[in-house]
C-alpha cells in the first residue's frame, strides 16, 4: 500500500510549506497549489529507528548478502494484475511498459519490479484503506516481474483512481501506480511513483512536486499507441534511471 495510505489513516500531515506552483508535465502552466497542502516529506514510520550498518568491504558484499531473484521465484502472470481473480476487474485496461537502465543507459537485467496501485474507484485492497470508496473483488492491485536482457519490463492492469487525501480540505491524490525497483542489490531499492500525461490534479500534488523541477516530468508516463493492445488496453511507456544525474525520483530521497 502507498506510503501516504499509512499518512492518510493516521491523520498525520508533513511540516512546512512549500513555495510555488509548477508548470504542468505536459507543459500547460500549473494552477496555483491549494496553499493548505503541505509538500510532502516522507513518511517517519518508514524511516530508519536503529543507525545503518556499514556494508565493508566492496560492492562484493552487498550482492553476497542481498536476495536474489529469478524465473523461478516469478510467474509470469504476476505481471498481469487482471487475471489474478476468477472475474474481470472493474476500470480501463492499460499496459504500462518500459525499461530499467543505469546511469549510462545500460539495461539492468533480471531485475524485480514491484507495483502496486488502487483500483479504478482510487481504493487499496488494505487494511489501513478503511474509506466508503467501493472495493472490487476481482482486483489485488499487486503485481511483478523481472526485466528482460535489454532491462525490459510490462504490466497489464487497470488505471487507478484519483482519491481524496483525508486530513486536507479537497485535496485528491492524482492517479499514479507504486513502483519497487531493485537494481543490482537490495540495499539499492528505489521507491516511486508513475503518473499519468495530462492529469489535472498533478500541479496539486504534494508528492509530485516534491521531486523537483528537473526530475518531476521523468515521474510521469508517456502514452504510447505502439503499447496499446487493439480492443483491450491503452498503451504507456515510463522508463526508470536507477542512480546517476537522471536518476528517476525516489520517495524517501537517494
Amino acid at each position: 500500500m502507498a506510503s501516504e495510505s499509512v499518512r492518510e489513516q493516521t491523520g498525520r500531515t508533513a511540516p512546512g510549506p512549500r513555495r510555488g506552483a509548477h508548470d504542468r508535465a505536459d507543459g500547460t502552466p500549473a494552477a496555483p497549489a491549494d496553499p493548505g497542502t503541505p509538500p510532502y516529506a516522507g513518511d517517519p514510520l518508514r524511516r530508519p529507528r536503529r543507525p545503518l550498518v556499514p556494508v565493508a568491504p566492496g560492492p562484493e558484499a552487498v550482492e553476497l548478502t542481498g536476495p536474489v531473484f529469478g524465473p523461478a521465484d516469478v510467474d509470469p502472470l504476476d505481471a498481469d494484475l487482471t487475471r489474478q481473480h476468477t472475474g474481470d476487474p472493474l476500470g480501463e485496461r492499460i499496459a504500462v511498459a518500459g525499461r530499467i537502465v543505469d546511469r549510462r543507459g545500460r539495461p539492468v537485467r533480471g531485475q524485480l519490479v514491484e507495483l502496486w496501485q488502487a483500483n479504478a474507484a482510487g481504493r487499496y485492497a488494505n487494511r489501513l484503506d478503511q474509506r466508503s470508496t467501493p472495493l472490487d473483488p476481482n482486483f489485488t492491485g499487486a503485481g511483478r516481474c523481472l526485466t528482460d536482457d535489454d532491462g525490459r519490463y510490462r504490466f497489464t492492469t487497470i488505471r487507478p483512481g484519483a482519491y481524496p487525501w483525508p486530513g486536507r480540505h479537497n485535496v485528491w491524490r492524482p492517479a499514479h501506480l507504486h513502483f519497487s525497483l531493485f537494481g543490482t542489490a537490495f540495499t539499492q531499492r528505489l521507491v516511486t511513483q508513475m503518473y499519468f500525461p495530462g492529469d489535472p490534479l498533478l500541479p496539486y500534488d504534494s508528492i509530485w512536486r516534491s521531486a523537483g523541477d528537473a526530475a518531476r516530468d521523468r515521474l510521469v508516463a508517456a502514452f504510447d499507441p505502439g503499447l496499446s493492445v487493439s480492443g483491450s488496453a491503452l498503451g504507456y511507456r515510463w522508463d526508470v534511471v536507477l542512480d546517476g544525474p537522471a536518476a528517476t525520483w525516489a520517495e524517501e530521497g537517494r
